[in-house]
């Protein structure tokens, strides 16, 4: 991987980062780089409450808080910004406040790299919320200043409109990090994890593909 100066990471629930480019942020703080997370939401409406259930509607925000950080640290984010923005609702948001948001950031920390959602490609209407914004924000600064700003995709149609990701990953020497990453997300993921061993013990080909290779498509302005 290339290096880089700073790395902002915009996602708008916390686990949109373990699951999409937790091995790769990891690998770069190994290396050094500086990694701020821009997490919009505390994922207050998240489906699940843990299996078996530990979590309440009420009591969920602040658990979904402590994974976030545990789940920061397993990665090696330095810097780890929760904006407090409600769940489910950042489509509803000014798009001038999330813009100047994102803006003010990447002003103060001059990234040469930003991680998002690909607007139009992300599914969820706060994942393209934020990406809209995001771009937004880096489309208005002197093209010659802007960073690189790569997406992670995956509705259904990423591929056949946007061809293959040009940018590919392999972390499997961050795998642990990942795997800890996502784990640490336990009420959104313990049912998830639970056969993970299973497979990781039978090579299962299609699974460590999926864990070993973070995706990701240069955003062409």
């Amino acid at each position: 991987m290339e290096k880089e100066q700073h790395i902002l990471v915009i996602f708008p629930h916390p686990d949109d980062e373990a699951f999409s480019v937790s091995g790769m942020l990891a690998l770069h703080s190994q290396a050094g780089t500086p990694i701020t997370y821009l997490c919009l939401t505390l994922g207050e409406m998240g489906r699940n409450l843990g299996n078996p259930p530990f979590a309440t509607r009420e009591s969920l925000p602040k658990i979904r808080k402590r994974e976030l950080m545990d789940a920061a640290k397993a990665i090696g984010i330095q810097d780890l910004r929760m904006l407090g923005l409600r769940d489910k609702t950042i489509e509803f948001e000014d798009d001038e406040k999330l813009t100047s948001i994102f803006t003010e950031a990447i002003n103060e920390l001059n990234p040469s790299l930003v991680i998002t959602f690909y607007p139009g490609y992300s599914v969820h209407p706060d994942h393209e919320a934020t990406a809209r914004a995001v771009v937004r924000s880096i489309e208005r600064m002197e093209e010659k200043n802007r960073p690189k700003l790569h997406c992670v995709a995956f509705s259904n149609n990423c591929i056949d409109e946007l061809g293959e990701p040009d940018i590919v990953h392999d972390i499997t020497d961050a795998e642990d990090h990942k795997v800890a990453a996502i784990t640490a997300h336990r009420s959104q993921t313990q049912a998830m994890v639970v056969d993970w061993k299973e497979k990781f013990e039978n090579q299962d080909a299609e699974f460590l593909d999926w864990i070993r290779k973070e995706r990701l498509w240069t955003y062409k302005f």
